[in-house]
């Protein structure tokens, strides 16, 4: 849990970032970038021989949903919306968890999807108000908020698939294999850059926003992944729906006392105070650290 907790801290200054430095680049490249930035870190562990081909296609395409894809949509947001805006369309990402987590296990469980609806009824009070439509650019709007709900689903996709998978495999080492996912991510976005013909912003990169892309490569995706997916692991699917919520309070409060964005400090107050109750509901359920009855007698990874 102490991995979510951190990862989110780092997570909540990302969103001013990418919208006062970034957004003037293509997002595929941006995508591309972080990408390429965070995959050095992790190729030095990589132990591909013995997996199987099989379980490095899984690996490669749970990186392209959560980390590729994810990021192109996720991105393209800010050239519609604000940054406070997208921090605040997140908050239906723990309802996405849930709901693939209960599809993979093939049952409901109304206590998880419960405390994920809670944890978005207390982030969606601090946005009410906020994510109103402009007259003038309504529709491109309706866009941006539609990219950011198809890059929560696959923000949450992602990680849920990888916690199954690293359940199933616990044998594995997340550090010896999460290269895979980073080069999936940086497979997508290459053939998603080209396509949209953002190469060129290679060339327009500043200083600053080449330091930026260092950062949030090396910090915000490549240890932050790692370490929100290895904590994903050791978590129940309740705390784990609350804590995708956890960075939404914290990216306002950036957005208003760092990147001078504004927003109703009451609704802050109101929105936070349901989320401390949904997670404490979350915390008290047991963590998922044993695994399934049909994967006993496999040595658990911490």
């Amino acid at each position: 849990m102490g991995y979510l907790i951190a990862v989110s801290l780092v997570w909540a200054f990302s969103f001013g970032l990418i919208k006062t430095i970034l957004t003037g680049l293509d997002p595929g490249f941006v995508a591309w970038a972080r990408m390429l930035v965070a995959l050095p870190l992790f190729l030095p562990w990589l132990r591909a021989r013995g997996l199987g081909p099989r379980l490095i296609a899984g690996l490669l395409a749970i990186g392209a949903v959560q980390y590729g894809l994810m990021y192109m949509l996720y991105i393209a947001a800010y050239q519609r919306l604000s940054a406070h805006e997208v921090a605040l369309l997140t908050v239906f990402t723990p309802i996405y968890v849930a709901l693939v987590h209960d599809a993979l296990a093939r049952r409901v469980a109304p206590r998880t999807i419960a405390l994920a609806l809670l944890a978005a009824l207390g982030a969606g009070v601090i946005e009410s108000g906020d994510v109103a439509l402009d007259p003038v650019d309504a529709r491109a709007r309706w866009v941006g908020v539609l990219l950011v709900q198809a890059a929560n689903l696959c923000f949450a996709a992602g990680q849920v698939l990888y916690r199954a998978l690293r359940r199933r495999r616990a044998e594995l080492e997340d550090h010896r294999v999460f290269a895979l996912l980073y080069l999936g991510a940086l497979l997508v976005t290459s053939v998603g850059t080209t396509l949209r013909g953002g190469w060129s912003s290679a060339a327009a990169l500043s200083g600053e926003q080449l330091t930026a892309l260092l950062y949030l490569g090396a910090v915000a995706s490549g240890l932050c992944f790692f370490a929100w997916n290895k904590g994903a692991v050791t978590v129940s699917p309740a705390t784990l729906a609350v804590f995708n919520n956890l960075k939404v309070p914290l990216a306002v409060a950036a957005a208003l006392l760092v990147f001078g964005e504004q927003a109703d400090v009451g609704r802050l107050l109101v929105g936070g105070a349901l989320l401390v109750v949904a997670a404490a509901g979350a915390l008290s359920e047991k963590p998922a650290t044993r695994a399934p009855a049909d994967e006993q007698g496999r040595k658990d990874y911490s």
